[in-house]
C-alpha cells in the first residue's frame, strides 16, 4: 500500500513543481539507509546519546517583559508547536531527537515550515535527499538566496531559505552552507572498528577454534580436500550431536593449531582506543560509552556537567538561533519573545540536594515557597506566593545608616528632645 502525503503542498511558481511527497519522507523516515556506519557499536551509541539528550530537553517559547520578568508565552501559537506537537504525527520528543540524529549522521538536518500562524507545522525532511544551492547568478530568483532542492521519486521541490529550518554540525564546507558529519571525517577509524568487529564475530561463529594446518596422506584434488576439511570443521565447531568436545581424525592425520591470540596483538586495547576517538569526535565523554576505567562516581557527575557545557550548549544554541530567526518576526523579537531549551533536566540532582538547593533559594529571596514546591511537583499552598528574606539584610547603599546620630548642628544634642 502506497503512503499518501497528508500535508497539502503550496502552489509554487514556474521554477517549482507540484505533487505529493510520501508521508515517510515528510516524517524523516529514510527507506534507503546505509547501515554500515551505524552497525559500529560506538558510532551508534554516540548517535543515540546525542539524539536522546536533545529530545529529552523541553523547548519553550518565552516572553521577556519589563514588569513581570520572563514568562512562558503559553498564549502564543508557536508555544504548543515546539513544546508538544510539531506536527500531528510526532511528539516534540520524537521530532527533536529525529532532527538531532539526522544532524549527527548526515551533518545536516532539515525541517519544512509548513503554513504560518495558528496552523503552522514543522515537518522533518530526509537529509540524504536534500541539495543546497546558492543562487548568486539569480537564476531562480531576482534576489540572491540559498535554495533547498528536495528530490523524491523523480520530482524536485524547491524551497527558499525562509521555508526550511537548517541545523548543521560545527564543521562545514568552505562555503559554510553544508555541515560535515563525523562519519565523513573519521571514515577510516569507523571502518577499522567495523573490521575489528567482523573479526570478533568470525571467532564467535567458529566457536573460537583457531585455524590449523592439517597433515594427512591423500589426494590434493579440490573436491576431496574440501569434503575432508568440511567434515573436520563440523566436529571442531561442535555442530555434531554427541561429539561437542571431540574431533575425530583419520589415522595418519595430524592437526597443528595456528594460534592467534587477541591479547598478543593488543586487539582489545586498539579497539578501545578507536572507540574513544569516535566518542571524542562527537563530544561524548568516556563514561557515557561505559568506559569507567579512569572515573569515579564524583568524576562521572563532573563529566555529565562537562558534556552539557562542552558539547550540548553549542548544539542547543544553534537550534535556538535558527528558530528565533525563522519562526519569529522582527516585531515579536523586539517585544522579547525567544526560544530556549530547559537544560535543568540534565542536571537534576537527588532529592536531598534538590531540597537543600530550593531551601537556600527561598531563604535568599530567589524563589517563593510555591515556586519551589512546583519544582518538586507539589501543589501550591495559601500564602506561599511571597518572597521572604532574612530581616537582617539591607540594601548596599544603606550600610552604616544604623550607626548615625541625628544631631542638630545648631542646637546640639541628639535631636530627639
Amino acid at each position: 500500500m502506497k503512503l499518501r502525503n497528508p500535508f497539502k503542498p503550496k502552489n509554487r511558481n514556474v521554477n517549482q513543481v507540484q505533487g505529493w511527497i510520501d508521508l515517510a519522507d515528510f516524517l524523516g523516515i529514510d527507506k534507503n539507509l546505509d547501515d554500515d556506519e551505524r552497525s559500529e557499536a560506538t558510532y551508534f551509541a554516540c548517535l543515540k546519546i546525542l539524539s536522546e539528550a536533545v529530545g529529552k530537553l523541553p523547548l519553550k517559547l518565552y516572553h521577556r517583559t519589563k514588569k513581570e520578568g520572563v514568562l512562558e508565552a503559553t498564549d502564543h501559537a508557536l508555544y504548543s508547536v515546539v513544546r508538544y506537537r510539531p506536527n500531528r504525527f510526532m511528539t516534540s520528543t520524537n521530532f527533536w531527537s529525529t532532527l538531532e540524529y539526522y544532524r549527527d549522521h548526515w551533518g545536516n538536518a532539515y525541517a519544512l515550515i509548513d503554513s504560518f500562524g495558528d496552523t503552522i507545522k514543522l515537518i522533518p525532511l530526509d537529509s540524504s535527499k536534500m541539495e543546497i544551492w546558492y543562487d548568486d547568478a539569480k537564476l531562480l530568483s531576482k534576489i540572491p538566496d540559498v535554495f533547498y532542492l528536495y528530490s523524491n521519486g523523480g520530482t524536485t521541490y524547491k524551497f527558499s531559505s525562509e521555508e526550511i529550518l537548517h541545523f548543521k554540525t560545527s564543521i562545514t564546507d568552505k562555503d559554510g552552507l553544508r555541515g560535515l558529519s563525523v562519519r565523513e571525517i573519521l571514515a577510516t577509524t569507523i571502518k577499522g572498528n567495523q573490521k575489528a568487529q567482523r573479526m570478533q564475530n568470525a571467532l564467535y561463529e567458529s566457536g573460537f577454534t583457531a585455524k590449523a594446518v592439517v597433515q594427512y596422506t591423500g589426494d590434493l584434488k579440490d573436491s576431496t580436500v574440501k569434503n575432508f576439511l568440511s567434515n573436520l570443521e563440523t566436529y571442531a565447531k561442535g555442530e555434531v550431536d554427541g561429539a561437542k568436545g571431540l574431533i575425530p581424525i583419520p589415522l595418519g592425520t595430524q592437526l597443528t593449531p595456528l594460534n592467534t591470540k587477541l591479547g598478543d596483538n593488543e586487539f582489545l586495547e586498539l579497539k578501545k582506543y578507536s572507540a574513544l576517538q569516535i566518542a571524542s569526535a562527537f563530544g561524548i565523554k568516556p563514561v557515557q560509552i561505559n568506559d569507567y576505567s579512569k572515573s569515579s562516581y564524583a568524576s562521572s557527575e563532573n563529566q555529565n556537567l562537562a558534556f552539557l557545557v562542552d558539547t550540548l550548549l553549542f548544539i542547543l544554541k544553534q537550534y535556538e538561533e535558527e528558530l528565533n530567526y525563522k519562526l519569529l518576526n522582527e516585531k515579536e523579537i523586539r517585544k522579547g519573545y525567544y526560544f530556549k531549551f530547559n537544560t535543568g533536566m540534565l542536571l537534576r540532582a537527588d532529592l536531598k540536594t534538590q531540597v537543600e538547593s530550593l531551601t537556600q533559594g527561598i531563604g535568599g529571596g530567589l524563589y517563593t515557597q510555591n515556586e519551589a514546591r512546583s519544582f518538586l511537583d507539589l501543589e501550591a499552598k495559601p500564602g506561599g506566593d511571597h518572597l521572604i528574606v532574612n530581616g537582617s539584610m539591607i540594601r548596599s547603599e544603606q550600610i552604616g545608616a544604623q550607626y548615625k546620630i541625628n544631631e542638630d548642628p545648631v542646637k546640639g544634642g541628639d535631636g530627639n528632645e
